[in-house]
């Protein structure tokens, strides 16, 4: 049985991911210090290790438990505006988690690894939709931050040939299908659950940050992808990697949408008003973000099911209103 180490898996995006590969014949060892992530969030399939990346001598016992196939690395911090006023926050702790996972993974012999990384790598791109290839010039430490780590995988695969997959995100939105899992941050700061939190009476209204951008409506546009699409393609990512290639892949759904649309779509989902009040712009914040795709959907087959942002807001909503106090831990 294969059997992979995932970093971050009781958070939003990785304990999606360890539903997914544990129902598809994966044993998965989950190491999180559960300072954000929810032990209820796990499949109970997965084994839990709690400890920190920031940990050495817990990352090296982590890994050296059993043999490894691979490692999923999820555990980050991820708020650019907080990156803006933390800076060290991002650009010491999150890299330094990194290099920390690196060394043990080589250290074992684990030479398969999987990057969540991030669309904030691309500060004002050239091009829009955006590929894999395009410049990266990271508008945050944040971004900057998981510039870095790409760098650092470059050099493991150079001189260690430790194979990875980089895979850049476009606002992951949505929740299981099934229902049991979904996304639950506090302090909330993404867009489709804090609109949802409105429906439900949570909040008196949502946040614009911003109505002046130089787009159709005056806000911002993102690219929504939903969450059991991306963790699809983390397994064909990781699948993929037995070739010898390493791989950047931008994921998205290739449509964006301004934040006043998605405001629109989740008042005809809920059925709700939802109050909006304009409030300045975020400080990393950038007009307009849409990935480019193809090259995962020309090379592994990639072929999301949920390109409706309709679809995607229905399963957030669906989740968000039989936990309304998300995992209530």
């Amino acid at each position: 049985m294969t059997s992979l180490f995932i970093t971050g898996g009781a958070g939003y995006i990785g304990s999606h991911v360890v539903d997914v590969l544990i129902r598809r014949g994966y044993h998965v060892t989950v190491f999180d210090n559960l300072s954000t992530g929810h032990r209820a969030a796990l499949h109970p399939g997965a084994e839990l290790i709690i400890g920190d990346l920031l940990d050495p001598a817990a990352v090296d016992a982590a890994l050296g438990s059993r043999h490894f196939d691979g490692v999923f690395h999820f555990a980050s911090r991820i708020q650019v505006g907080e990156s803006m006023e933390k800076p060290w926050l991002y650009l010491r702790d999150n890299t330094l988690a990194a290099a920390n996972l690196l060394e043990a993974m080589v250290r074992h012999g684990v030479m398969r690894f999987i990057l969540s990384s991030t669309a904030a790598l691309f500060d004002h791109p050239t091009q829009i939709p955006i590929p894999p290839d395009e410049p990266v010039n990271p508008g945050s430490p944040y971004g900057e931050s998981k510039a870095i780590i790409e760098r650092y995988l470059h050099w493991m695969d150079a001189i260690y040939g430790l194979k990875y997959g980089a895979l850049r995100y476009f606002n992951a939105a949505g929740a299981h299908p099934e229902g049991h899992i979904g996304e639950a941050h506090d302090p909330e700061t993404h867009l489709i659950p804090r609109v949802l939190q409105v429906a439900l009476g949570q909040r008196g209204y949502v946040g614009i940050y911003g109505d002046d951008y130089d787009t159709p409506d005056g806000t911002a546009i993102r690219d929504y992808i939903h969450v059991i699409d991306l963790a699809e393609a983390h397994l064909l990512t990781f699948e993929a990697l037995v070739d010898g290639r390493s791989r950047h892949y931008n994921l998205g759904s290739g449509s964006g949408y301004s934040v006043k649309e998605v405001i629109a779509v989740a008042r005809q989902v809920t059925g709700h008003p939802i109050p909006t009040q304009i409030m300045p712009r975020r400080a990393g914040d950038l007009a307009r973000l849409i990935a480019d795709s193809a090259a995962i959907k020309r090379e592994l087959g990639w072929s999301p099911e949920f390109t409706d942002l309709r679809q995607i807001v229905a399963t957030a909503w669906a989740w968000h209103k039989s936990h309304p106090n998300g995992f209530g831990e």
